[in-house]
């Protein structure tokens, strides 16, 4: 499905092409990209972030020198599918459009679906409708729950609104240090304990409303 353009920040083309952004600062600051300056500081096109895919991602494999070739060739060849990059690699650069245009799609879901209000929970982003804070959900997941354990946990939440937090807070990452569920609103519901190593020694975590 074809969508409108629109320009990334660093951190968002991070989330969107699954690289780091500190990387993304550098294939920058290199001129790999040639990232423009708006507003809100440096912006990436949709050709940045899929130049970032491609540079990151074939690059155990190819030199900088090969894959700057790499990306001639599809500037000579925009609407190939695929690039022969050497005599023994393909790549698949529809499938890497296709990826893009995947977690794209899902950023700009994420935020139709997520909000600030200030007097709910500390002003902390949440799904719309709900008391659930979106980085709550993304740092489970991130600390090993399953999307099932999650919504088994929030009601609320179901499998696709975790994939959401999850985009969405590493497009938007946090400043400052994380406020405390006392600060949020929240408190804790339960307790249980945890096994924290094969030695046996264990951990309590909390469930928090």
């Amino acid at each position: 499905m074809a969508t409108a353009s629109r320009a990334y920040t660093p951190a968002e083309a991070a989330a969107l092409s699954e690289v780091a952004v500190k990387s993304v600062h550098n294939a920058i600051d290199k001129r790999i990209i040639e990232a423009l300056f708006g507003r809100e500081g440096r912006e990436l096109t949709d050709e940045d972030l899929l130049r970032l895919k491609l540079w990151y991602g074939v690059g155990s494999i190819l030199s900088a020198e090969r894959r700057k070739r790499l990306f001639d060739t599809i500037d000579q060849n925009p609407d190939a599918d695929t690039v022969r990059a050497d005599d023994y690699l393909i790549v698949d650069v529809a499938r890497a459009r296709e990826q893009l245009a995947a977690r794209a799609e899902a950023l700009r879901e994420a935020e139709q679906k997520i909000e600030a209000v200030k007097g709910v929970v500390g002003g902390e982003p949440v799904f719309k409708g709900t008391r659930v804070p979106v980085r709550m959900i993304a740092a489970m997941k991130q600390q090993g729950a399953s999307s099932a354990e999650i919504v088994d946990g929030y009601p609320s939440v179901t499998a696709r609104m975790v994939e959401l937090a999850e985009i969405w807070t590493a497009a938007h990452p946090a400043r400052g240090r994380p406020k405390k569920l006392s600060e949020q609103g929240l408190k804790v519901k339960s307790v249980k304990r945890l096994p924290l190593s094969k030695a046996g020694s264990r951990k309590a975590s909390g469930t928090a409303s």
